[in-house]
């Protein structure tokens, strides 16, 4: 604690007085004490002396011959049982008989004795001889001894000495000290405790330092240009500083005088009144504005009063009109940034546009562009003179403007063609003044100046100094008219427009290319097959085209392959990896490859597309898009058999819809997606029924931002439960109806193939024994068969197609020899055997003597060609029917044609 302050003083003066006050309470005991002492020393001395006076024997004793000897045992038995210091008994003329001390014997008596010879008790203070308690003042009394005829025949005198007696307030010291202590302890605390209240008051200044803030506080408070003043709860004025005396012409002597004897204007002197609080509130003040704080003088007391602040704003409200235009203009150009090209759809962002300035910068605000800027196409100058209204926003229903898509020829000298050929904003101020504008279309301006239009500002949309079209922002009469500053802030915003404007144009461009590429890779129609009646859906994403893709593939011995593949990515380069994959599975499918096989080699191809695009992209110094992955299901539908043997590599299983509404998953085996290279594909086999339904679909279909892969495929079973007797084309839209989400993130491919099954009476089939003497049997059973169908007229040809077939097969081949024939929408034929051999269509020479066969089967067919099993192979060909003839109709006779060839004309596989 510093002494030197305030609490300092007061600690150190508290400190004093507590000492001044030990030391007079001591002082003051010790005086009580001893008056106490000699008082209790007078009783005390008068009892024993008139006890001992009183006693038997005294009286007796002092007539004796020799009293000390009677009297000297007794005083001293008597001062040792009262404490006092002697005990004297003398004669009536002052003569000891007694005393401590045997010497002082005889003496005479040091004290008046004169009153007790009257009668009368004696109490003085006296010296006298020495005393077993010590030198000292001592109290002593003198009473007379009487005998029984109340004649005075001696005196006794006891005593006892003030040392002895001071000695009793002694104990009472220490409670002295003991309360001056806990008094100097609670001063040190209780001035500890307001230094420290002083300190927080205070911030921790000392006195000068408060001195010189109040100095410069009043300073400040008379310096600053802002008008202070401080009214008590009465509404009685407590200070006014130089700038309130200016602002409000204030008297000098204001100082305690009540506000309503000012003569302030009435709605100062009614704030000044008032409790309320005001936050720049604007008055009138003479020819002055004022903005006007008011706030409670205490705000978290009772106190009344408060403290009002006063501003100058004459000189500012112009500024800050202009500055609050301004502060709107940004927070325009702000929400302009944030609500124009949310999407990449042309006219979606025109309208964004027209409803971020109207009606916060103009009335009526259209948007007009070059046609080839909605279609996502280069603009060109041709295209200025017609342009295509693209948006509308503002108060539009007075007013007789374009409609939305209708195409407007500007003229000249239009406000619209000026700001297109100039690249600059144009204003009109006044439209009853503009020809240019008002002869584009007479009735209609007129018809818009009677409903109000008023001035206009025209900018145009370029990007990259190519012009997107014109940008008109309108106001009416009830708003005031476009200045050349507001042609600046126009520029800006179109200018902002126009490049998302021109985003999404250039967005559109390449998703119609990439749709177009798409689609030009996805089946354009049905192909021609007995087995399955299909129905597709594709739609793409909003985020352009992906590499979603299905096929339909007719195969031999009327079965057909179902194709559903997903490329991971959008745009042009996964719809060209889909183009490529799509073509290598037609590729596979020729071959006529087991399911599993086609996609190892799809995954083998799939891993050497991205090794040539790593590859190349490196050499190239850039990242290149590498087919990230692929995902395929691959199934055969076999319709004479009723099966369906699929293989999946990363897709979604497919759902089959039985005839009687049941929804099930087939149970396929799930393998690795395509390109991660070395896994194998297992394939399954299941029978379905006549009647059931297929449905093939992309992740797109089920699996979105909204919910996950399992909710999309419940969402999909509910759809098509009970849809068994719908049709394939039906159960689509049912699906598409039912999921297709409003903003697809993802390509949707879905395809639905309902079975058929070959009826037994369309199929024949019997073995062959290896003997080429059975040959004719075959032909006779196969003229048979074709006479029960009705095909006779193909007879010739597909005689000669199983004669030539089993004959190779006989002579080449190996058992099993079996023959088949089925009867659809075309003629099939088949020949097996157990030979992995494979002939070959060669052509001979006119001096050959065979070669000729195959070369006589490729004619009378359609189609032909050769498929591997596990047994096996099978020649198989195609015939067409055309209302029961074939294409071999008016042919010679087989027998006659057979009589042109011998048996060494037919082909060698080894040749």
């Amino acid at each position: 604690m510093d002494l030197r302050s305030a609490a300092g003083q007061v600690f150190l003066l508290q400190v004093v007085i507590v000492v001044l006050l030990v030391v007079a309470a001591v002082v003051g005991m010790v005086l009580q004490a001893a008056n106490d002492a000699l008082q209790q020393g007078r009783r005390e001395s008068v009892i024993a002396a008139q006890s001992f006076a009183s006693a038997p024997g005294v009286a007796a004793a002092l007539q004796s011959r020799d009293p000390s000897a009677v009297l000297q045992p007794r005083a001293e038995a008597a001062r040792k049982r009262t404490g006092m210091d002697f005990v004297v008994v003398m004669n009536t003329k002052g003569i000891r008989y007694t005393y401590p001390y045997p010497r002082e014997i005889g003496k005479k008596f040091v004290g008046a004795i004169a009153p007790a010879l009257k009668g009368r008790t004696v109490v003085e203070q006296a010296g006298g001889p020495p005393l077993p308690a010590g030198r000292g003042t001592g109290v002593q009394a003198v009473v007379p001894v009487t005998d029984s005829r109340g004649k005075v025949v001696g005196l006794v005198s006891a005593g006892i000495t003030v040392k002895n007696v001071v000695g009793l307030w002694l104990p009472q010291l220490p409670i002295i000290l003991a309360s001056g202590a806990v008094a100097l302890a609670l001063a040190v605390t209780g001035t500890t405790l307001v230094s420290r209240r002083l300190r927080r008051q205070t911030f921790g200044l000392a006195p000068v330092e408060l001195a010189q803030l109040y100095e410069h506080h009043d300073a400040v408070l008379h310096a600053v240009r802002e008008g202070v003043l401080i009214t008590d709860s009465d509404g009685r004025l407590l200070l006014a500083n130089d700038e309130a005396t200016r602002l409000l012409g204030l008297p000098a002597d204001v100082r305690g005088r009540s506000v309503r004897e000012l003569g302030l204007p009435e709605p100062v002197m009614s704030l000044l009144s008032s409790r309320e609080e005001v936050t720049d509130e604007v008055l009138r003040a003479g020819d002055r504005l004022l903005a006007v704080n008011k706030r409670p003088t205490y705000p978290q007391g009772d106190r009344g009063g408060s403290v009002v602040t006063l501003r100058d704003t004459t000189e500012l409200a112009e500024v800050s009109g202009r500055a609050e235009v301004v502060r709107e203009r940004l927070k325009l150009l702000y929400e302009a940034g944030v609500r124009i090209g949310t999407t990449l759809d042309v006219r979606h962002t025109a309208q964004e546009l027209a409803d971020v300035a109207a009606p916060q910068f103009a009335d009526l605000v259209t948007v007009d562009l070059l046609d080839a800027v909605l279609r996502g196409w280069e603009p060109t100058a041709g295209g200025w003179r017609h342009l295509r209204r693209a948006a509308i926003g503002g108060e539009q229903r007075m007013m007789p403007v374009y409609p939305l898509d209708e195409v407007i020829a500007f003229s000249p000298r239009t406000p619209q063609m000026r700001t297109l050929q100039e690249g600059r904003g144009m204003l009109e101020t006044d439209l009853r003044r503009a020809d240019g504008w008002r002869e584009q279309d007479p009735e209609r301006a007129r018809k818009a100046l009677e409903g109000g239009l008023r001035s206009l500002v025209a900018v145009p949309l370029q990007a990259r100094n190519v012009p997107l079209g014109v940008a008109n922002f309108y106001r009416t009469a009830d708003s005031p008219a476009f200045e050349p500053e507001d042609v600046t802030f126009a520029e800006e915003l179109a200018v902002r427009a126009a490049v998302a404007i021109d985003n999404a144009r250039r967005f559109t461009r390449e998703h119609a290319m990439a749709v177009a590429l798409q689609r030009s890779l996805l089946p354009r129609g049905q192909p021609e097959q007995d087995a399955l009646e299909v129905a597709w859906r594709y739609l793409p994403s909003e985020a352009g085209v992906g590499g979603d893709w299905f096929d339909v593939i007719p195969l031999p011995g009327a079965r057909v392959a179902l194709v559903m593949g997903d490329v991971v990515g959008h745009g042009l380069h996964a719809a060209a990896t889909m183009g490529r994959l799509r073509t290598a599975v037609h590729n596979f499918s020729t071959l006529d490859l087991p399911v599993d096989e086609v996609l190892g080699n799809l995954d083998d191809l799939v891993v050497r597309m991205d090794n040539e695009e790593n590859s190349g992209d490196a050499m190239e110094g850039h990242e290149g898009e590498a087919v990230t992955g692929a995902t395929c299901l691959y199934a055969v539908y076999d319709p004479v058999a009723g099966t369906c043997t699929m293989a999946r590599a990363g897709h979604p299983e497919p759902v089959v819809v039985r005839p009687d509404g049941t929804v099930t998953c087939l149970g396929v085996p799930v393998s690795a997606p395509l390109g991660l290279g070395g896994y194998p594909f297992e394939s399954a086999e299941v029978s379905l029924p006549e009647g059931s339904q297929l449905v093939l679909y992309t992740d797109g279909l089920v699996e979105n931002r909204a919910h996950d892969f399992d909710v999309g495929l419940e969402r999909l079973r509910r759809a098509l439960g009970g849809s068994g007797n719908r049709t394939p084309e039906e159960m689509c839209q049912a699906v598409i109806d039912a999921l297709k989400p409003s903003r697809p993130s993802d390509d949707i491919a879905l395809l639905t193939a309902r079975t058929r099954m070959f009826p037994p009476s369309r199929v024949a089939e019997w073995d062959v024994a290896p003997d080429p003497a059975l040959v004719p049997s075959v032909r006779a059973r196969c003229r048979e068969t074709l006479r029960e169908w009705g095909l006779e007229e193909t007879g010739f040809a597909t005689e000669l197609i199983v004669s030539e077939l089993v004959t190779n097969a006989i002579r080449y081949g190996s058992p099993p020899i079996g023959v088949r024939l089925l009867h659809g929408r075309c003629l099939i034929c088949e020949v097996s055997d157990g030979s992995g051999t494979s002939p070959r269509l060669r052509r001979a020479a006119t001096t050959d003597e065979g070669g000729r066969g195959l070369f006589l089967v490729a004619q009378f067919a359609q189609r032909w060609g050769t498929r591997y099993t596990t047994r096996g192979k099978v020649i198989w060909t195609e015939q067409l029917l055309h209302d029961g003839e074939s294409t071999a109709s008016g042919l010679a006779p087989v027998d006659f044609l057979l009589d042109q060839f011998d048996l060494d004309q037919f082909d060698d596989p080894g040749l």
